[in-house]
């Protein structure tokens, strides 16, 4: 059975010779550059060729909560027909430099009624994405910001960006704003993990370095069984 991730990348990889037959255009951002800002409304579909961005929700009180990074192969955000309040607390910004196809709404909705495939993929897609709010509501919030933490850097490296399971890259702001906790109660996590040898924390990535010991401190429903 699947798991919950934060990192989706090739979800639509079958799919890009399709997309350069599409109209688009190529659009590029450089790092810290919004793919859409904060009150911007959600107009055109990105297929990530190359790059990682990070996608952020605002509260009206002004704190901010990461939801999921999206990288190479993968398309975001994904394509409907309503428009939804909540939308406009969203942001997506570069963390490296990016490379895209850029779709209108319009052109992506046309291409899901021509490509069964696609429109199948898609769906596979929000599955996963709603997988993982399910989860974070259902389950993920009721653990203690510990047990919270050990979750999140265990999927990250069964889903590993960095292609190398032991490495995990963020930064001890990242998973505060991911795990909606204070920077030092993600700092008194990450301590207590380096002390018991379990991770080596560096200054924007950590190292796993006992796998079965991180497991251990796991909640059963985010282990793969």
């Amino acid at each position: 059975m699947l798991i919950p991730r934060y990192y989706f990348s090739n979800d639509f990889r079958d799919f890009q010779e399709y997309f350069l037959t599409q109209p688009h255009t190529v659009r590029t951002f450089q790092k810290n550059e919004y793919l859409w800002n904060y009150g911007e409304p959600v107009t055109h579909i990105f297929y990530i060729l190359s790059g990682v961005a990070r996608t952020t929700l605002e509260h009206e009180n002004g704190s901010r909560k990461i939801s999921s990074f999206h990288s190479e192969g993968t398309v975001f955000p994904g394509c409907h027909r309503s428009v939804f309040k909540i939308e406009q607390s969203i942001a997506t910004v570069a963390v490296t430099d990016m490379e895209t196809l850029c779709f209108s709404n319009a052109d992506f909705l046309r291409m899901l009624t021509e490509n069964p495939q696609l429109m199948l993929s898609t769906l596979d897609w929000y599955a996963s994405y709603i997988n993982l709010l399910l989860y974070e509501s259902a389950h993920q919030d009721y653990n203690s910001s510990f047990v919270r933490l050990c979750n999140l850097l265990y999927l990250f490296s069964r889903n590993s960006p960095a292609g190398d399971s032991g490495r995990i890259d963020l930064t001890q702001e990242s998973i505060a704003e991911i795990l909606t906790v204070t920077r030092v109660s993600a700092a008194r996590s990450l301590g207590r993990l380096r002390d018991e040898k379990i991770i080596v924390p560096h200054r924007s990535w950590i190292q796993i370095t006992d796998q079965k010991a991180l497991e251990a401190y796991c909640s059963s429903e985010t282990l793969q069984s």
